[in-house]
């Protein structure tokens, strides 16, 4: 016996993939900008580590805040950026 079509399935379906592309691409947005940030601290480029820490951190609270990464990481994301500058600023 065949199935019947549900539209409602079908719109969730489609939702779901905009949904999905959507956080993909939020998700690679906040990657590459912690990317960014802990290559400038690698690299002990401070000035530019810190004119990114705001944007950084704006990015992590936006992506907790709209769920696509859980708040602990969130926290834990910002903690790291902050202890590595910490110690990339201490004298040696």
């Amino acid at each position: 016996m065949a199935k019947k079509k549900v539209s409602s399935a079908e719109k969730a379906h489609r939702q779901s993939l905009k949904r999905r592309e959507h956080n993909r691409e939020l998700r690679s947005r906040l990657r590459t900008a912690l990317k960014r940030i802990r290559e400038a601290i690698q690299d002990n480029d401070l000035e530019s580590a810190n004119a990114r820490l705001n944007d950084t951190f704006s990015l992590v609270d936006k992506m907790s805040n709209k769920g696509i990464i859980h708040k602990n990481t969130a926290g834990r994301y910002k903690s790291r950026i902050v202890k590595g500058l910490r110690k990339a600023q201490a004298p040696a």
